[in-house]
C-alpha cells in the first residue's frame, strides 16, 4: 500500500503536467487565432494606420492648423540629440537593446508588482510591443491580445534592426493633443523642431506615452513635469546623464512655448486653413497622399495684426454703425498672401468674405475707370465738368450732393466725384471698363452697363486688392498666391510653387505711376485721410456702395497692398459707414503694425504736390477757358470732322 502511494502521486503529476501542456498548447492556438499578419517591410510599417491629415504651416514653418491627426516630418535618429531616444528608453524599456521584442524579466517584475498592489501599477511592454499595439493590433485589453502582441513583436525584431524600430517608434508614438511622433509633439508644445529639444523638453515628451491625454502639457503641465522628473531619474539610473545634468534639468523644467495654444486657434487661422486645404486638394490627388504638409505664405504676426484690427474696430463701432462683418487681405507686391481675415469670428461663420463674397466696390472701382481713360489719351490733368449728367435716363449724383464745376481727373479721384467717373466711363465705353478690370485682376463677371463706372458690378476683396498691387508694381499684374509647397508624410515634395514675382505688363508703367500719385493724394488730403500712416508714403482709395451696404478701403505702400471690406452678410445698409470711416480705420491699424521695424520703401511714383488756394483758382479758370475754346472748334452736328 505504501509502495502504491508514490506511484499514484507520480501518475497524478504526469497527468497534471500533460493537462497543463495541453492547456498551454490549446491556449497558444487560441491566442493566435485570427492574429493579424505582421507587415513584412519597414515601408509598410511606416504607412500603416495613418489617417487622412492636413497640416497647414505659415511662411516661417509655424503650424497654423491641423485637420485630423498631426504627423510631423519624419526624423532620423541621427538628427536627434542623444537625450531624446535615451529618455524614452530609460522610462519605457531600459533593456531595449538586449531583448528580442519581449522583456521576460520586466514582465515577471510587473506581474509581481501588480499582484502585490492588487491592481495595475506596472506594465511589461517593450517599445516593440507598444509599436505592435499602435500599428497592428486592436486596443483590446485581453490576455489574447497581449500574447499576440508578444508574438508579433518578436517577428518584427526578426527583420528590423533595433535602430529602425526605435526610429519608427519615435515617429509614430502618440504624445497627446493629436500629435503622433516627437517632431509633431515638439512643434505642438515647444514650437520647435525635435532636433532642438533640450533635456527637460525631451523628458516631458518621454513622460507622455503612459497617459498622453491626462498628461498633455497643454492641459496639465504640472502633472507632465512631475512625470518628467521620473524620466530624468530613470535616465540618471541608466547612466545616460550624470548627476550634474540631472540637477540642471530638475531646476529648469520645460515650459510650453508662448504660442503653443494660439498656433491651434481656429478663430485666427480657420479661414486660411480652409482655403489652403481646398487648394491643396486641387493640386494633389487625395489618394496620392492622404497626409499633407501644406506650407503657405501667411506670416503669423501679420495674421494676428489683421485679426486684431478687424475685431478692435468692429467691437468699438460696429454695433453703433450697424456694421456686422469685415474682411481683410494683405498681399506683398509679388502676390504672396500675407494675411487673410475672412470674417470677425470663424467659429461663428466659416464663410470667407475675403475670397468668396462678391460685393459692389463703389468708388474703389474708379481707378480702373480712370486707367481705361488713360489708355484713351486722358491724363490726371484732363478736366471735366462736375455737373448734373444724364446717360439715357441714368443720372448719377455725387455722394452728399453738390457739384464743383470744372475739375481735373486727379481732383475727381481725390474727392471721389461720381459725375466725372461716369463721364469717363461713357467716353471710353463700358465694355472697355469691363476689359480693363479683367486685365488688372478682377475675376468675377461684370455686366457692361453705364453704372459699372461707379462700381455697380460685384467683385471679390482678394481681386480688388490685387488690382491695386498692379499700380504699385508699375503696371505689372500680380496673381495672389497662398501655397508655396506641399509635402507628404514622408517629407516628399509633391508640389512646389514657382518663385513669386510680378507678372506681365498689363498697363503702361507711366499710367500706373500717374495712378499711384493720384491715389496718394486720396490719403493725403482726400476721402482717405483717416488711412494716413506715420512717416510713410501710402496710396489708396475709399469705396461705398449705395445706401452704405458695402464700404471699402484698398491701398498699398512700397512693401505691401491691403484691402478691407465692411458690411453685413444679409446686405442690409449700415449707418453712415463710408470707405473713409471704419474700413480706413481697420486698414490703418493693420498697416501701422505690419510696418513696424520695416525700413521705408518709397513708392515708385512721384509724390503729389499740394496746390495752393491761388493755384486751385487759376487751374479752374484756365480749365474753363480751355473748355470754351474746345467747344468753339467742335464741328456742328452732322458735319464731317
Amino acid at each position: 500500500m505504501r509502495r502504491a502511494l508514490p506511484a499514484t502521486l507520480g501518475l497524478t503529476a504526469v497527468v497534471v503536467l500533460l493537462a497543463g501542456l495541453i492547456g498551454l498548447w490549446i491556449g497558444w492556438l487560441w491566442a493566435f487565432d485570427d492574429i493579424p499578419e505582421a507587415p513584412d517591410s519597414l515601408e509598410e510599417l511606416w504607412e500603416t494606420r495613418r489617417e487622412a491629415s492636413y497640416t497647414v504651416l505659415g511662411a516661417d514653418g509655424t503650424v497654423l492648423g491641423v485637420r485630423g491627426p498631426r504627423y510631423g516630418r519624419p526624423v532620423e535618429l541621427e538628427e536627434l540629440p542623444a537625450h531624446v531616444p535615451q529618455a524614452f528608453i530609460a522610462i519605457e524599456d531600459q533593456n531595449f537593446f538586449e531583448h528580442d521584442g519581449v522583456d521576460r524579466r520586466a514582465m515577471v517584475r510587473a506581474l509581481v508588482a501588480n499582484m502585490r498592489a492588487g491592481g495595475i501599477v506596472q506594465g511589461g511592454s517593450t517599445l516593440t510591443m507598444q509599436l505592435v499595439k499602435n500599428l497592428i493590433l486592436r486596443p483590446d485589453q485581453t490576455i489574447q491580445r497581449k500574447l499576440q502582441e508578444m508574438r508579433l513583436a518578436m517577428e518584427i525584431e526578426d527583420f528590423l534592426t533595433k535602430e529602425q524600430i526605435l526610429e519608427l517608434y519615435l515617429n509614430r508614438v502618440y504624445l497627446g493633443e493629436g500629435a503622433f511622433g516627437v517632431q509633431a509633439a515638439s512643434e505642438r508644445y515647444f514650437n520647435k523642431a525635435a532636433a532642438e529639444l533640450t533635456l527637460s523638453e525631451a523628458a516631458i515628451l518621454a513622460a507622455l506615452p503612459k497617459a498622453p491625454s491626462r498628461l498633455a502639457p497643454t492641459d496639465n503641465l504640472a502633472a507632465a513635469q512631475a512625470r518628467a522628473e521620473d524620466v530624468l531619474q530613470a535616465m540618471m539610473d541608466a547612466g545616460y546623464i550624470d548627476p550634474i545634468e540631472y540637477l540642471a534639468a530638475m531646476n529648469a523644467p520645460a515650459q510650453l512655448a508662448e504660442d503653443a495654444t494660439e498656433a491651434f486657434n481656429p478663430a485666427l487661422y480657420g479661414h486660411v486653413f480652409d482655403v489652403a486645404v481646398a487648394r491643396a486638394q486641387q493640386l494633389v490627388e487625395p489618394d496620392e497622399a492622404p497626409i499633407l504638409m501644406i506650407r503657405t505664405t501667411i506670416r503669423p504676426e501679420l495674421q494676428r495684426a489683421a485679426d486684431a484690427a478687424v475685431n478692435a474696430v468692429l467691437s468699438e463701432s460696429g454695433d453703433a454703425r450697424q456694421a456686422g462683418e469685415a474682411a481683410l487681405i494683405a498681399l506683398d507686391l509679388n502676390g504672396a498672401i500675407l494675411a487673410m481675415v475672412g470674417g470677425r469670428d470663424y467659429e461663428d461663420s466659416q464663410y470667407n468674405r475675403a475670397v468668396q463674397a462678391e460685393r459692389q466696390p463703389g468708388s474703389a472701382f474708379k481707378p480702373i475707370v480712370f486707367a481705361a481713360g488713360f489708355e484713351e489719351g486722358l491724363d490726371p490733368a484732363t478736366a471735366f465738368e462736375d455737373a448734373p449728367v444724364d446717360f439715357e435716363g441714368w443720372e448719377p449724383e455725387n455722394y452728399g450732393g453738390g457739384y464743383r464745376g470744372r475739375i481735373t481727373i486727379a481732383d475727381a479721384l481725390k474727392r471721389s466725384i461720381n459725375t466725372v467717373a461716369a463721364q469717363v466711363g461713357a467716353e471710353v465705353g463700358v465694355q472697355a471698363l469691363a476689359d480693363m478690370a479683367r486685365r488688372l485682376g478682377i475675376t468675377t463677371e461684370l455686366n457692361p452697363v453705364p453704372a459699372l463706372a461707379l462700381g455697380a458690378g460685384e467683385v471679390r476683396l482678394i481681386d480688388l486688392t490685387a488690382v491695386y498691387a498692379v499700380f504699385a508694381n508699375e503696371g505689372r499684374v500680380t496673381q495672389p498666391q497662398l501655397l508655396t509647397e506641399i509635402r507628404s508624410a514622408r517629407d516628399e515634395v509633391l508640389w512646389r510653387a514657382e518663385p513669386l514675382r510680378p507678372g506681365r505688363q498689363v498697363i503702361e508703367a507711366e499710367n500706373a505711376r500717374a495712378m499711384s500719385t493720384m491715389l496718394e493724394s486720396v490719403i493725403l488730403d482726400g476721402t482717405g485721410q483717416r488711412a494716413q500712416l506715420p512717416n510713410r508714403r501710402a496710396a489708396g482709395k475709399t469705396g461705398t456702395s449705395q445706401n452704405s451696404r458695402d464700404a471699402w478701403f484698398v491701398g498699398y505702400t512700397g512693401h505691401m497692398a491691403a484691402g478691407v471690406w465692411v458690411g453685413n452678410d444679409d446686405d442690409t445698409p449700415m449707418r453712415d459707414v463710408t470707405g473713409g470711416s471704419l474700413p480706413a480705420d481697420i486698414w490703418r491699424r493693420f498697416m501701422v503694425e505690419a510696418h513696424e521695424g520695416l525700413d521705408p520703401a518709397p513708392l515708385s511714383s512721384p509724390a503729389p504736390r499740394r496746390r495752393t488756394a491761388r493755384e486751385e483758382t487759376l487751374a479752374a479758370f484756365y480749365s474753363s477757358l480751355s473748355a470754351r475754346f474746345d467747344s468753339m472748334l467742335e464741328p456742328d452736328a452732322g458735319e464731317e470732322d
